[in-house]
């Protein structure tokens, strides 16, 4: 539970219809096993104490009462597990049969939550046995008929009856959940949505789908989007082998989701449990930027539970490149629209403005790569000649041979107007203004140079009538690792939410796909050159200030990036996640480094931020200061600095 994740489990025991000491002897199994693998939260499927298929034998009152004794079976052989536990089963409340779940915990039932929604495709289903919830406010069961080995009446099975019932845990207050049952989620208002605006942050649906053709499909949509629409956490999970195969079939069908994604999903007929953890810390996160998440005022009844919060051992995916799909497909459409939308921005851009042409300072690497290409694309998309683009190289002291070739290759490929500029005499003038030594290779050193090529390209915009494109990426903007009013400054930035790690991406997805033999070549070297800015003198011709050596991995800081600001993680649980991440990759010494310096310089240089150009946003981060990031330039970091100290 530790850092928000709550470990949980969706499992569907072996079941025999209407044989509810076996039933329960399988489901006391397999809760036993789940709470070994440190599981806090299990859910098991619909009516699972007697079966779904026990069709008119719900009216038996032997079977009611075996399904009871089941419960107390259950309740007294868990009472020991520091785990949640919920089962469904037929209860009978004011002389009426419900079809319920009952959440058990240390011995104890914590609440009955009846279903809302009952199908009636045919006399097979629930109609013809259940009542359906009416929505009434929560109430009270009483067991006032089962009594203890004293003769004192037992209450382990007295608790609140509803469905609005919100289950919240005392030691952390993210844990929250709701639930519903089966068809409560097919409905057009499922209760899921309510439970959800009232605080549930997890959602549980007993369920007893039947399969059929496309049904696993339909049904795991309606997981995703339910979770990604209500922001939570969602767990599914199906009755499966035993159920009576008289005229339906039942596959198991278990999903585990969080916020539109899946994090573990079973095989159908396989009749096994699936788990994962649920970041609940990150779902309230999630819910606290988004006003449209508001509470409707429904009559809902908190139950509070104490669990004790310890650590949990992480399973699920965390992804090194979380800027970057998993597979290469994804990978490929993302590009594709990411390009596009560049592109886009751009072009209305310079068709507002009457920009008679696109000003970029190309250096050879890959930003400036990729903004040469969104230029070209945006020229196409308005019908315009590639000579529109005005392209300036800028040779200095750290530039190499090979950066400005391939700088001059891939001008010359797409077909832009291409300048060359030596700034080397100006900028040894400059020095010479000031009185600084060209011997001191300090920071004035390397951003007397950056400020001289901005300004090249400033000027060379009014000579043309044009823009300046700017090349920086969000990864350098997190960082801020670039010249104030250097290359810090342009008229429009096409790469400003773009992080590093995926800009490779996007130039690899270029060349891949393009049949300019010239480009893809230039590309292909590019993708090999270290990232530098090349404002030190070249070491034999060869780059002598990589970047990645002064700042750090760009994966790392990307990672961090997306973590500690996109969630809001806390720098310890960016640190933990990182850990797990890139375990055999980097050592626990070189992580806290670089999360050091990702913090101390993400805090000291939002002024860089502050005061950004235009960019289009492309992804779910951005650093625009009038769009999803706003903070004081003049911010402390210490608390977040003092945690980091204390992961030593």
């Amino acid at each position: 539970m530790k850092d928000g994740f709550i470990k949980v489990a969706a499992a569907t025991p072996e079941i025999k219809v209407a044989d509810c000491k076996h039933n329960a002897k399988q489901i006391i199994s397999l809760a036993k096993e789940l709470a070994k693998k440190d599981v806090k939260l299990a859910v098991f499927p619909e009516l699972c104490i007697t079966g779904y298929t026990c069709q008119d034998l719900f009216y038996q009152t032997t079977l009611l009462d075996g399904a009871k004794n089941a419960l107390v079976t259950i309740l007294e052989e868990l009472s020991e597990l520091d785990m949640i536990t919920v089962v469904g089963l037929p209860m009978q409340f004011d002389s009426k049969l419900y079809n319920c779940a009952a959440v058990t915990y240390h011995g104890k039932v914590l609440g009955y939550v009846p279903k809302q929604y009952l199908p009636n495709y045919n006399e097979f289903y629930e109609m013809r046995h259940f009542t359906a919830w009416d929505g009434s406010k929560c109430e009270y069961f009483l067991n006032r008929f089962d009594t203890d080995a004293d003769g004192e009446c037992d209450d382990s099975l007295s608790a609140y009856f509803g469905a609005g019932l919100i289950f919240c845990c005392n030691t952390m207050h993210d844990f929250s959940f709701g639930i519903e049952l089966c068809e409560d989620l097919w409905s057009p208002c499922p209760p899921s949505t309510y439970l959800a605006q009232e605080g549930a942050n997890i959602i549980l649906n007993l369920s007893a789908s039947n399969e059929m053709i496309g049904k696993s499909e339909y049904r795991r949509s309606l997981v995703l989007n339910q979770s990604a629409r209500l922001i939570s956490g969602y767990i599914y999970c199906s009755a499966g082998e035993g159920e009576s195969t008289q005229d339906l079939v039942f596959s198991g069908h278990n999903i585990i989701a969080e916020n539109g994604a899946t994090l573990a999903e079973s095989e159908l007929f396989s009749n096994d449990y699936i788990i994962s953890e649920i970041d609940v810390n990150k779902l309230a996160f999630e819910r606290r930027k988004n006003t449209s998440f508001r509470n409707d005022k429904c009559d809902t009844e908190t139950i509070w539970f104490d669990i004790p919060l310890t650590d949990t051992k992480i399973t699920r995916f965390v992804s090194r490149t979380p800027f970057i799909p998993y597979s290469a497909d994804e990978t490929d459409k993302r590009c594709e629209l990411i390009l596009s939308m560049q592109a886009h921005g751009l072009k209305k851009r310079l068709a507002h403005t009457y920009a008679k042409t696109a000003v970029i300072g190309i250096s050879g690497g890959l930003d400036s790569t990729l903004a040469l290409l969104v230029c070209a694309n945006a020229m196409k998309l308005l019908g315009r000649p590639m000579t529109d683009i005005v392209a300036v190289t800028m040779p200095c002291f750290g530039t190499t041979k090979r950066t400005k070739s391939n700088a001059v290759k891939i001008c010359e490929a797409i077909g832009v107007t291409l300048r060359e500029i030596d700034i080397t005499d100006s900028v040894k003038q400059h020095f010479l203004d000031i009185g600084h030594d060209i011997n001191d290779l300090s920071v004035v050193f390397e951003n007397g140079q950056a400020r001289e090529r901005t300004k090249v390209l400033m000027n060379i915009a009014n000579q043309t009538g044009g823009l300046v494109i700017g090349t920086g990426d969000l990864s350098e903007l997190a960082l801020g690792w670039a010249t104030y009013n250097g290359d810090h400054m342009s008229m429009y930035g096409v790469n400003c939410s773009i992080p590093k790690t995926l800009i490779k991406h996007l130039v690899s997805y270029y060349s891949k796909t393009t049949d300019n033999k010239l480009l893809k070549e230039s590309l292909e070297d590019i993708l090999d050159t270290p990232v530098s800015p090349e404002l030190l003198p070249a070491h034999n011709g060869e780059i002598s200030q990589k970047t990645e050596d002064l700042v750090g991995p760009y994966e790392l800081h990307d990672f961090f990036l997306y973590n500690g600001i996109r969630w809001g993680f806390t720098p310890e649980k960016v640190f933990r996640l990182a850990l797990y991440a890139f375990d055999g990759a980097y050592d626990r010494e070189t992580i806290l480094k670089w999360l050091k310096t990702f913090y101390r310089r993400f805090f000291s240089q939002q002024f860089k931020r502050s005061c950004l150009p235009d960019g289009p946003k492309v992804g779910s981060v951005t650093l625009s200061p009038r769009g999803d990031w706003r903070m004081p330039s003049d911010a402390c970091a210490t608390l977040w600095l003092s945690q980091i100290e204390n992961l030593k």
